[in-house]
Parts: C-alpha cells; structure tokens; sequence
C-alpha cells in the first residue's frame, strides 16, 4: 500500500475512534507522517546548524531567520521554522511519546508546539494573500487542540502502525 495512504487511513480511523471531526487537519496529519517518514524530513531545510535535534534549536533557528549577516535572512523564513517547530512537537509527542517524556518535559513541548501553530495561524492570517488567509483557522486549531491530535497520532500508532513498514523513523523513536 503506497505510504501516503496507509496513514491517511490511519489518521481517520483514528479521528472515527475518538470522535474527531475535521477533516482538514486528518489530511494535514496524514502528510506530516508521511513527510516525517523521511527522517532527513525531520529538520528543515536550509538549516543555519549542521542538524536540528532539539526543540531548542529550532527556536534558535527561527529566532536566527531575522540575523541580518545570516543566509536566510526574513520573516518567511521564521515561518518555516516555526511550522516545522509545531510539526516537529506533535509528530514527536503523538508518535514518539514515550521518548519525548526521557529526554525533555511533554509539557513543554506541547507548550512550544501550541505557540508555534498560533504564531503561524496568526502570521496566515494576517496575510494578505488569500491562499495564506486559509491556513490561518487549521493552525489555529492545531494551536488549541494540540493535545488531542498528539493523542489520536499516539492511537494510531499504537493501534495502527503495529503492522507497519519498517519505515526510518521508528528505529527514531528507540534511540
């Protein structure tokens, strides 16, 4: 079954099983595991560090996006961060909960997470591009009901993903 599909029908059978209704942010969840099955998918591109592996440094890179004297200088480039940083939270504390509470508090990455959905939610919808606009209410959903997405991508893996294949960012999660 081709990867993409296989966790799209993961995530919405969880979403079935757990009474979650929105299908924008099922198929946003989808792509992000797909996405992420990549393991090199887990750090942005373009990165200012040799390789992002902390929440930490992604707030250093995103923060580093307005140096001046740095490559990837503008606000477009926090953006990315700063997506990738909620992304980066809630693929780790949905799939990979129990290593997130070994080496840091789940609290606070849940707490980075939301803050990064919100600060992208409100840059989208700020915009003035109308394709922006409409990210703008999904991020903002992600923002407030991050803990039940971590949790229903915790079910699917748990329920779900028990068959899977032996996709890179499984062996991740033993490290």
């Amino acid at each position: 079954m081709e990867l993409r599909r296989f966790f799209d029908r993961a995530v919405r059978s969880s979403f079935r099983d757990l009474a979650l209704h929105d299908e924008p942010v099922a198929t946003y969840l989808g792509d992000l595991l797909t996405r992420f099955a990549r393991t090199e998918q887990l750090f942005p591109p373009g990165v200012s560090v040799p390789r992002l592996e902390t929440v930490v440094d992604l707030l250093l890179e995103a923060q580093a996006a307005w140096d001046e004297t740095a490559a990837h200088f503008g606000p477009e480039r926090e953006i990315d961060v700063r997506r990738h940083l909620g992304d980066y939270t809630l693929f780790m504390t949905g799939v990979f909960r129990e290593r997130v509470e070994r080496i840091a508090s789940t609290g606070w990455y849940v707490s980075q997470g939301k803050k990064a959905y919100r600060f992208v939610s409100e840059h989208e919808r700020a915009s003035a591009r109308p394709a922006r606009r409409e990210g703008g209410p999904l991020y903002a959903r992600l923002a407030e009901r991050f803990e039940h997405y971590a949790w229903a991508l915790d079910y699917a893996r748990r329920v779900h993903f028990h068959d899977a294949p032996t996709l890179p960012f499984f062996r991740f999660g033993t490290h």
